[in-house]
């Protein structure tokens, strides 16, 4: 699109720029998460952001065209590629064509950018980043129960200890529940899961509907229900209001719901394997729960599910305080390996959403983004000394200090402008007769700012009081550092 033959400059909805303050808080926060990661054992993987279609599988969101949710195109071959939605599905066949090489169990982490051609909306976005943790080819509770240590160890390294829980169930139970009200066509089974997994943004009311004939939005938009019967709904909304509690009585409460149902008692076995671990590592019941509103959307959850939710109070978008919510899920895919070598390779893993923590921590005033600092600037008075004023960078940034030269060809009134929008804490200013006395000057931008506001006359600014200093060349490095504060 184009106005008065030039480009409009827009964004595709959806997606965003994030600045660099953004930018350096979210790696700070990933810098954490990978080393709490990292201290588990588990080893790094980069996968592409594009796969073959099939390679995804029809998961997300189990329609007929390949690029149902996902942002498909063909190649030269005439074969569809998609934008990968999860690290999951890419990790499968990572392992799929690497297996005989790999160990058993494998473990990965990986962080990258997932994409999802769906309705964007306030917070949701079609371009979003992933951090994820998997074991692959183990069928141990064990490793279930490690991925909720995993990420209780990675938000109370972030500061947000006692600010969260993260929750569990199996779609197993649920499967028993759905199993003794009549629910067995596999189809089905997924819009009820699909519908349960809205109940924190929906309400029961909003899932009742998607429960029977279906729901109209606020758009117009109408979702299809699953069509069950009334007595049906009940049992299920009466399961997934039974709330979490502690870990042995919710595994009891599930007894009584899975009837005899082997596929729902075999879930209620694996939670209690997982609570036993749980409690012998010293997590306790309100760091990880159990909760039967957890069942996880995506198809290919076979097991342990697991979501994770900032528990303190934020103000939305109508002003009123709500729960902060989820920030990270997960869950066990036996079968997706599966897919492509035609044997059982157990898996289970856990991925954060790495924008909603970093909401979460901005939140809670965790994150850099107040301490963020721009280069220190060396002003360009004399262009025939461009040489020396480039040997002062590579100085600082040899002691580890971000530096530039002015680049611009403007005067040093908007040179100390642009250091101000760069957000720079120094400037350093050398003319012919600081450079003649083998001097710099050094202005604290950041002290200069705060004295600014009690400055009475103009001689007083002038003079720069403390947050100018006219020092020995030979000092910078040492000088900077100190009004860095890294002294």
């Amino acid at each position: 699109m184009s106005t008065n033959n030039r480009d409009l400059a827009r964004l595709p909805r959806g997606f965003r720029d994030r600045p660099a303050a953004d930018v350096l808080a979210e790696r700070q926060m990933l810098d954490r998460i990978r080393s709490v990661f990292e201290s588990y054992g588990f080893d790094a993987l980069e996968t592409p952001a594009f796969e073959f279609a099939d390679a995804l599988g029809k998961f997300l969101p189990d329609q007929d065209r390949p690029n149902e949710g996902v942002f498909a195109l063909r190649d030269d071959d005439e074969q569809w590629l998609s934008l990968r939605y999860d690290l999951t599905a890419p990790l499968a066949r990572y392992v799929a064509q690497n297996y005989d090489v790999l160990p058993k169990p494998f473990r990965r982490y990986q962080t990258g950018s997932v994409y999802r051609n769906e309705k964007p909306g306030p917070g949701r976005f079609r371009e979003f980043t992933q951090f994820d943790a998997d074991t692959v080819g183990t069928a141990s509770m064990l490793a279930d129960a490690e991925g909720a240590m995993l990420l209780c160890d990675a938000f109370d390294a972030l500061g947000l200890g006692g600010q969260y829980v993260v929750k569990m169930n199996n779609r197993k139970i649920l499967n028993g529940v759905l199993e003794t009200a009549g629910v067995r066509d596999d189809a089905q089974r997924m819009t009820v899961l699909r519908a349960i997994d809205k109940l924190d943004r929906l309400g029961a009311a909003g899932v009742r509907l998607l429960l029977g004939a279906g729901r109209k939005d606020e758009s117009g938009d109408f979702t299809k229900g699953a069509g069950l019967s009334p007595d049906a709904i009940e049992k299920v909304l009466a399961f997934t209001a039974s709330g979490a509690a502690l870990r042995s009585d919710v595994c009891g409460r599930f007894d009584a719901l899975v009837g005899d149902s082997a596929d729902g008692a075999q879930g209620v076995k694996e939670l209690r394997e997982i609570d036993a671990f749980l409690t012998a590592a010293g997590y306790e019941s309100t760091r990880v729960a159990f909760d039967p509103a957890i069942v996880r959307g995506l198809a290919y959850y076979t097991g342990p599910v697991l979501e994770a939710e900032m528990t303190f109070e934020v103000r939305n978008e109508d002003g009123q305080l709500v729960r902060f919510g989820s920030v990270a899920s997960g869950g066990r895919y036996d079968d997706l390996v599966k897919r492509f070598t035609g044997q059982d390779v157990p898996a289970t893993g856990v991925s954060i959403g790495v924008s909603r923590l970093l909401a979460a921590l901005s939140a809670r005033g965790l994150t850099a983004q107040d301490v963020f600092d721009g280069p220190v600037v060396v002003l360009v008075m004399d262009r025939d000394a461009i040489p020396g004023y480039l040997a002062m960078v590579r100085e600082l940034r040899a002691a580890g200090i971000r530096a530039e030269v002015y680049m611009g060809t403007s005067g040093m009134k908007a040179q100390m402008k642009y250091a101000d929008k760069r957000q720079s804490r120094v400037a350093v200013i050398e003319g012919g007769d600081e450079r003649a006395r083998g001097e710099v000057t050094l202005k604290d931008l950041a002290l200069g700012a705060e004295q600014a506001k009690q400055v009475k006359d103009r001689d007083q600014w002038a003079k720069g009081g403390s947050a100018q200093v006219t020092i020995p060349r030979s000092e910078l490095v040492a000088r900077v550092k100190a009004m860095l504060g890294r002294a």
